[in-house]
């Protein structure tokens, strides 16, 4: 599994302590020195069946100096996937991806039902 972070993060740092308490191995990927592709966030946005607005980290201060609350709804599809990929602390972490699943942010009794 990958599982997408920033260290700094006190939700990520939760969500890998989770999975370190577990013995789930992951391969680790730093969002902000390494931010997922447009392609990427495609794929993990249809395994998802999030909304895609769901994808962005809206309590970050660059979601916020953009004004992306009252700029989002009046965006395609597609400028929010380059929005996304030019910027990886605009996405919501953490991201862990598994095969067939795509789980978004970190709440414990999502990840429990499909990890």
């Amino acid at each position: 599994m990958l599982f997408i972070c920033y260290p700094k993060c006190t939700t990520c740092q939760k969500a890998a302590r989770w999975l370190e308490e577990r013995g789930i191995s992951v391969t680790v990927r730093n969002i902000k020195t390494d931010n997922p592709t447009q392609e990427e966030l495609r794929r993990w946005h249809a395994l998802s069946g999030l909304p895609l607005k769901r994808f962005f980290n809206t309590s970050g201060l660059q979601y916020k100096a953009l004004g992306l609350k009252d700029k989002l709804s009046g965006m395609s599809e597609e400028e929010q996937f380059a929005l996304l990929a030019a910027d990886g602390m605009l996405v919501k972490r953490p991201i862990l991806v598994g095969e067939d699943f795509v789980l978004c942010g970190f709440k414990a009794a999502e990840w429990e039902e499909r990890v």
